[in-house]
Order: structure tokens, then sequence, then C-alpha cells
């Protein structure tokens, strides 16, 4: 038995005629009365009662039509679903966030019109810091990643079998403990940190921003004293907070205000924070082509 008997056989029992039926399907009427034969037979019941001027439906036919009716249009429900996971429409898109990534307005605009976009596919959010989210992403363990570039990876910077799209380049700031004597100018250089203790959220590998900010330091004579390591950005914000030392941030950070720190531009020109979407390279699917859409329109 297959899908076209059974809507052959609705047909048929919406027309009450062969012919007309026949005329529905655009199919000639004796291979139509041959395939509802055959269908009875495999039934093993006769499904019509035949009249001289067409056919009813018998009491099988009718319990036999709501079973085919509701076949029918699930298997029509099936391809539609298909049709919209393949665009992109529906299922569970798996998306890593660096917390720095959630204070930039781009980003969370971005989810926005995704959610607004694409209601029906289920967005679970995982928080990590950027090197350990680019793993993830290559071990298939998540779909996509708001990240901060650069990354050690395969012993060079790069996005091995990755595909990276860069949203947003933000200055730097220096957050600064409330009342330290640094706050009262309206811009601060390398110099003028010589004396202070870095808060650093380095990475295990030694790449990262918080290496590529040591390394222009030194290029403008200032060899930074290390005071703490922080293991992600707002912990660095909250120590300075605590009168641990000085941070160089990125500037979306100043949205994160604790008491008892103070902002102020860092007079640098490289290096810049840079926040991007990661995906996998190779085949991402419609999900993932979709939110990727979505942040090339970002980007732009």
């Amino acid at each position: 038995m297959e899908l076209r008997h059974l809507r052959y056989f609705v047909v048929t029992a919406e027309a009450q005629h062969f012919t007309r039926a026949a005329e529905r399907l655009g199919m000639a009427q004796p291979p139509l009365s041959q395939q509802i034969r055959q269908l009875e037979q495999e039934v093993g019941t006769p499904l019509f009662d035949r009249t001289g001027r067409g056919v009813v439906l018998n009491d099988a036919g009718h319990a036999f039509l709501a079973c085919a009716q509701d076949i029918l249009q699930r298997a029509q429900a099936a391809v539609q679903t298909a049709q919209r996971a393949a665009r992109g429409e529906v299922g569970e898109l798996t998306l890593g966030f660096t917390e720095s990534a959630s204070f930039n307005g781009v980003v969370t605009e971005l989810i926005r019109q995704y959610r607004q976009q694409y209601p029906d596919v289920e967005m679970t959010l995982s928080q990590g810091d950027s090197e350990s989210l680019v793993a993830q992403l290559r071990e298939g363990a998540i779909d996509a990643a708001f990240v901060r570039p650069p990354f050690a990876l395969d012993g060079g910077l790069a996005f091995p079998q990755l595909a990276f799209t860069q949203l947003a380049e933000e200055p730097l700031v220096v957050a600064l403990p409330l009342g330290h004597a640094l706050a009262r100018r309206k811009r601060l250089a390398p110099k003028d940190l010589t004396q202070e203790r870095f808060i650093l959220y380095s990475r295990k590998s030694g790449y990262g921003l918080s290496a590529d900010i040591m390394a222009a330091c030194r290029q403008h004579g200032l060899n930074p004293l290390i005071g703490q390591r922080a293991p992600q950005l707002s912990s660095a914000v909250n120590l300075v907070a605590a009168g641990m030392g000085v941070a160089v941030v990125p500037a979306s950070l100043r949205h994160l205000r604790p008491d008892g720190v103070v902002y102020r531009p860092f007079a640098l020109d490289w290096p810049r924070a840079v926040l991007g979407l990661a995906i996998r390279g190779n085949t991402p699917g419609g999900r993932v082509e979709n939110l990727l859409r979505l942040a090339k329109g970002a980007s732009r």
C-alpha cells in the first residue's frame, strides 16, 4: 500500500464517482478503478458500494477514510517539517558566547533578531572562554560561538576548519579603582601605568587579547607589573574594585559598573578588541547559516 493508493481512495470517496475522481487526479478512469480494486484486495474488504450512478462508501470505507485522511495529513506535515528544518526554521541551535560578548550591543541585537525571525528554533546558550568555546566548536559540541581572537590553533593564529565573521572592533579602556589618582585624567597612555599592577585575564595557551595588550605596552616602553590573574574579564573588573590593581578591557565592558570602578580610554592604536561569530566551515546547516546571514548583515 502506497500513499498514492490512499490519495486515489480519498479523492474517489469525495467525488463518489470514478470518472470525476479520475479527472481531478489527472488520470484515466480504468487505471483508477484498477488501483481502487487493488487497494480493496489489500485491505481485505470492499470499501465502496458500486451503484449505477457512481460509488458510495460502505461502513468499512467510512472507517478507512478517516484513517487514510489522517495518514495523508501527517505525511504532508512530515514533508513540511523536513522542508522547514532544511531552511533552518525549526530545531535546536547551541550557541556559545564569552562573558564579555554579552555586554556588546551588536551581539545582543543579533540574538534578538534571530529569535524574532526563527521563533521555532530552540536556542541553547553555553558560556565559556574563547579558547574552550573554539575547542567545543571544532568537536561539534556547539553549533556556533561569539568569541574573541586570536587563538593558538595548530601552532598558529588561525581558524582551521572554522569560519569567522567579525562583528565588532572595540577600543580599549583602563579600569581603575574609584579615587585613583589617574582617574582625574581623561585619557591614559602606557607610560602612565608604569607604577601600576595589572590584573590579567590571560589564556592557558598564552595567546589572546591580554597577551597582545602586554606586547603593545612593551613596545611603548612599559614592562607591566603583573599583580593578579583573573579567570575572566568581569572577575578582573571586580578585582579592580577591590583595589588589587588596574585592568585593560574592551570598551563595551563599561556597561559593567561595579561600585568602586571608573574607566578611562587607553591610548593604544593596537590591539583592538575584536569580537565575532565562529562556525564550523563544513556544511554548517540551515539554522547556523541563518545566524551567519544575520551576522554578516550586522557586520556591514
